[in-house]
């Protein structure tokens, strides 16, 4: 009984006595082995060396590392820069790919001319110029006026031969070290830009490549071809660099009349490389349009598998082509498609979710699976003529625009599909539209649910009224990377800040957080006070400024901060306009200085800042956000304690859509636009006390205006003076702006409930 007893207390540990026992004798085992393979000998082989002891120290002697087989061993170099030398610093490329030798994919360029500039140009600029990343046009002389839009080099002869010449010299001067491909094609050809740009990703750099349709030289040698010029050829770029030398000499020692036959003798002559049609397993197919052909009757395989089309010979004739071409894409795009959905359903069977797992639309992310009910995504009601949740919050809204465009589509797609499907035996028509619901899911694009009330038609001509429920999905279509200018946060910010006598109750807070958040963390931003003096207190500001009070302040912050000037501009005006405000504060700074325009509610801190930064581009974009504007805490609390965790941040408030006190330019952008505004006002200044920095770039720049709510922006709640005197739309968007400000919709029935409550009793 005890041993049994004694078994099953030691019975959880025996593995591990076990484990360690075995690791021991291992161990001894392994230490017997390593001691006899040692240098000691076995007895008696120093004297006689026999065949087993010679095998052993042929091995001892191979396993010695020799001279060939050291360790590496890292040989560290100490840096050492020479005091006699100058120092010289060392520039890095603002971007990667120029530092590591990367080219741009593929340039164009198309030749035309004078009497075609404003017709085939045109229709090559409107059909496939946009599909291409860099196009430029050659020409020998230029018309009086350009065509928008077109980028365009003109040589001043309309020689052919120097026309090609002087182009194939100007893209290796000016594009030559940039792209890999180049591609020339004439004004009368079409070319299908996405087929050429899928050509060239499948072809190695690193040959030299004379590609397009080969044509035997009149008289020539029967090897030899050049590419003909109607239907475009590629060139790649180390042919061009090899090419570039022997131009010269091919303009005085090669005669022809046309200009692809003399670059494509040029090149055979000093470079030995002849015209392809194909290489690297890739075809460059084109096809040669006939006298009064109908590109909408065109079948044949040559013509739709075609890269290039020639000749064209009018502008209605490059458009029909680009539709035709057009269509044929988009049919192989649906063919593509119905073909991987076939694929994806096969292969779902052998999924472990199996069939269960197939989503709808096949092939189209699975709907968005909310793990609480704060995520779940609403739906949007509507009908053909209203819609029931509005930007503005309003229970409901006239449905127009893009959102009354979206659902005429919807319901005809819709109406589309079932015919499709039920033809030849039904044919359906819309009789109403009875319940429209739409949410958009990130994940997969804009659902909608739609109940139709429709007529079916048979074969037989009876009709039958029903109603049916359909749901279509408008999915995300491919992301498109829009290339933008180059930004950095390194920036320096000049902040203006405008001030009136209403406004000097609000100076402190100000700028108590400048200070804090822009001073103390030594952000790059500095400020300029304007201060904005009545008439009335312009005559006495020598007796009472009132003033007085903020440029104290901005003593005591120049006393702390001592390496912080804040300069203050005093300005006289009955009607403070924001142009004629900024016009004064542009002249005192340099045209490359970024503008942020404040207002005394705003609390500046550096996350947006950094925004401010990054959305202003020079010459492309300025940027005016939305700010935050907190409710009134009277109506909102109602005597409550108000909240200040985390997660009620941005809730009690709205994002105040009718300001545009706040904006971010750079004062060249500002000086354009101004000088565009005087030239078309004239002598009229009092158009300016109607207009706000806003309305300057809105009708008188190019530029992007970036217009966006912005939650780095929070402003306290506080009682705006509107002033009369400004024109009647500023006065009356400063009014809706306090109105709205005051509380949401439920907060003032709350308090009207209350209200009449009180008064009940």
């Amino acid at each position: 009984m005890r041993l049994a007893a004694l078994l099953a207390a030691l019975r959880p540990v025996l593995p591990l006595v076990l484990g360690l026992s075995l690791g021991c004798s291992l161990s001894l085992l392994r230490a017997s082995w390593s001691q006899s393979g040692g240098e000691d000998q076995c007895p008696g082989a120093a004297g006689r060396p026999g065949p087993l002891a010679g095998r052993a120290r042929l091995e001892a002697v191979d396993a010695r590392p020799g001279p060939g087989h050291e360790d590496f061993r890292p040989r560290i170099v100490p840096y050492y820069r020479d005091p006699n030398k100058p120092y010289k610093k060392v520039l890095r490329t603002r971007y990667i790919q120029t530092e590591l030798g990367f080219h741009e994919r593929l340039f164009v360029a198309v030749l035309t001319s004078k009497a075609t500039l404003n017709t085939l140009a045109v229709a090559v600029n409107k059909t496939v110029a946009h599909h291409f990343p860099r196009l430029l046009y050659f020409t020998g002389l230029r018309s009086a006026k350009v065509p928008h839009g077109m980028v365009l080099v003109a040589h001043g002869d309309e020689r052919p031969i120097w026309l090609m010449y002087e182009t194939m010299h100007y893209i290796h001067q000016h594009f030559g070290s940039d792209y890999d491909w180049f591609y020339v094609m004439q004004d009368d050809t079409y070319a299908q830009a996405e087929q050429v740009k899928a050509l060239v990703t499948h072809l190695s750099i690193n040959q030299d490549v004379y590609l397009g349709r080969a044509e035997e030289f009149i008289g020539g040698d029967e090897q030899a071809r050049y590419c003909h010029g109607g239907f475009g050829y590629l060139i790649s770029r180390s042919l061009l660099l090899k090419l570039h030398p022997h131009l010269d000499s091919c303009r005085n020692e090669i005669l022809s009349v046309r200009p692809d036959e003399w670059l494509g003798r040029c090149i055979i002559d000093f470079l030995g490389i002849t015209c392809v049609s194909q290489l690297q397993g890739q075809h460059y197919h084109t096809y040669e349009l006939a006298k009064n052909t109908e590109p909408e009757k065109e079948e044949e395989e040559e013509f739709q598998a075609a890269l290039a089309v020639h000749p064209v010979s009018d502008m209605t004739l490059m458009y029909r082509l680009h539709k035709r071409f057009s269509r044929i894409q988009l049919d192989r795009a649906y063919q593509e498609i119905q073909d991987l959905q076939m694929q994806i359903r096969n292969l779902t069977s052998l999924t472990p979710a199996g069939e269960a797992g197939l989503t709808w639309p096949v092939g189209i992310n699975a709907p968005f699976l909310p793990k609480s009910r704060f995520e779940v995504i609403s739906w949007d009601y509507f009908t053909e003529q209203h819609l029931f949740s509005c930007p503005d919050g309003s229970p409901k809204c006239e449905l127009s625009g893009a959102s009354k465009a979206d659902v005429s589509e919807i319901i005809e797609s819709a109406l589309e599909q079932l015919n499709s499907r039920y033809q030849p035996l039904l044919r359906f028509s819309k009789r109403q539209l009875l319940n429209g619901y739409r949410r958009f899911d990130p994940t997969r694009g804009m659902e909608y649910t739609l109940d139709l009330l429709l007529e079916a038609v048979t074969q037989k001509g009876h009709s039958h009224v029903l109603a049916k429920r359909v749901s279509l999905v408008r999915p995300l279509s491919k992301v498109e990377i829009i290339p933008m200018p180059y930004v950095t946060e390194a920036t320096r910010v000049q902040l203006v800040l405008p001030l009136t006598v209403q406004d000097l109750d609000f100076v402190a807070n100000f700028l108590d957080m400048f200070a804090m958040n822009t001073l103390d963390t030594h952000d790059n931003a500095l400020l300029t006070l304007l201060f904005i003096y009545d008439p009335y207190d312009a005559q006495r500001v020598s007796q009472v400024d009132v003033f007085a009070g903020v440029k104290a302040m901005v003593g005591e912050l120049e006393k702390r901060y001592a390496e912080v000037k804040i300069p203050w501009i005093s300005v006289k005006t009955e009607v403070p306009s924001q142009v004629k405000l900024m016009d004064i504060v542009s002249k005192k700074h340099p045209v490359d200085t970024l503008f942020f325009l404040a207002s005394v509610w705003t609390e500046i801190n550096m996350e947006f800042l950094n925004r401010c930064r990054m959305n202003t581009i020079s010459n492309w974009q300025v940027f005016f956000p939305v700010h935050f504007q907190e409710f009134n805490p009277a109506l909102v609390y109602r005597g409550e304690q108000t909240a200040s965790s985390s997660t009620d941040f941005l809730r009690d408030g709205h994002f105040d859509r009718h300001s545009f006190a706040e904006a971010c330019f750079y004062n060249s952008d500002y000086m354009t636009a101004r000088t565009k505004l005087a030239a078309d006002i004239l002598d009229r200044d009092e158009v300016l006390e109607s207009m706000e920095v806003f309305d300057v770039f809105l009708h008188y720049s190019g530029l992007h205006l970036f217009r966006a709510v912005e939650p780095g922006l929070v402003q306290k709640y506080a009682l705006r003076s509107c002033n009369p005197r400004l024109s009647e739309e500023l006065y009356h968007r400063c009014v809706l702006s306090n109105l709205e400000g005051l509380a949401s919709r439920s907060h003032l029935a709350m308090a009207l409930f209350e209200q009449e409550q009180a008064n009940s009793t």
